[in-house]
């Protein structure tokens, strides 16, 4: 049987160029190849591990956005934004992730980092601050790394569309993912990283997309060691200091693919039992039924956790 064409893709090979008023384009670097289509993962009833292979046919586009990340091609120098405006102070932001991850790459080998990710707005700029500060580093056949250790701590009610963003975004980003379904009190996310660190011993620190206004991370700083009682491991927070409304500046500029959830009115998930769409975003439909606007459309931190009980 014919193989089927397949992106190769070298995770330590990202294209990035972020200048004051420039667009900040994130394009992995490709190659065509031809390899048979991957199998499917095993899974198991409390932990499935996905080793995501090296040559990876795109999954499909729907029910995403219509279009893959754009080519460098296709991303445009912008003009200077006015200081202060929202554009100008997500680059801000950016710069300073960017530094953050930086130091980590300084202070930790690459096989010594992880990431924790759950298919959400803030995990998904961290990835890709992440993989744009891959690039100096070497590809995976001069010791880099060919995929990304990630671990993804679900609920025991997750929902079916952020499973499958999840799905596509760690074959689409190369993610080598281990997934734990928490259900306190018998399984806690505290369980969920001991497991994770047993099986992954070389890992010293995990990137964390906990950003200020959400729960316990008013005062976290870039680099904290873990609390007593939990795994030791060093949490590293690039994103902590961004505000709602410069995460979705950042992925709305750069037309990043994100869980679909968020056009319904979802500003922050969890799972099915805890998580409803925005009350802010309520707007009455045409047949008299309830309806919401997108996630994007929200400006306050206060107001991004209204929909979760």
């Amino acid at each position: 049987m014919a193989g089927i064409p397949t992106q190769r893709l070298s995770p330590a090979r990202f294209h990035v160029n972020i200048n004051l008023g420039a667009n900040i384009p994130i394009t992995p670097t490709t190659t065509t190849t031809t390899t048979p289509p991957p199998t499917k993962s095993a899974t198991t009833t409390r932990r499935t591990r996905h080793k995501t292979p090296h040559n990876i046919h795109p999954p499909p586009l729907s029910p995403y956005h219509n279009r893959p990340l754009p080519p460098p091609s296709a991303l445009l120098p912008l003009r200077i934004p006015p200081p202060n405006s929202l554009l100008a102070t997500t680059q801000h932001q950016t710069r300073t992730s960017l530094s953050i991850i930086k130091d980590a790459l300084t202070r930790y080998q690459l096989p010594e980092l992880s990431l924790s990710y759950n298919g959400g707005k803030d995990c998904l700029v961290l990835l890709i601050l992440f993989l744009a500060s891959l690039h100096p580093h070497p590809p995976a056949s001069a010791g880099g790394l060919a995929s990304i250790p990630a671990i993804y701590a679900l609920p025991p009610d997750p929902f079916p569309d952020v499973e499958d963003f999840v799905r596509w975004s760690s074959e689409a980003y190369h993610l080598s993912i281990d997934k734990f379904t928490t259900d306190p009190p018998t399984s806690t996310l505290r369980d969920a990283f001991d497991h994770y660190l047993a099986l992954n011993p070389t890992i010293r620190a995990i990137f964390v997309g906990t950003r200020r206004t959400d729960p316990h991370g008013a005062r976290l700083t870039h680099f904290d060691p873990t609390d007593s009682g939990w795994p030791d491991f060093v949490r590293i927070h690039p994103v902590i200091d961004w505000h709602y409304a410069q995460i979705w500046t950042f992925i709305r500029h750069l037309d990043l693919r994100y869980c679909p959830l968020y056009d319904q009115g979802y500003t922050s998930l969890g799972g099915t039992t805890d998580t409803l769409p925005n009350p802010k975003l309520r707007t009455d439909g045409s047949d008299g039924e309830d309806e919401y606007r997108p996630a994007y459309e929200l400006t306050e931190d206060l107001e991004e956790r209204l929909g979760r009980n």
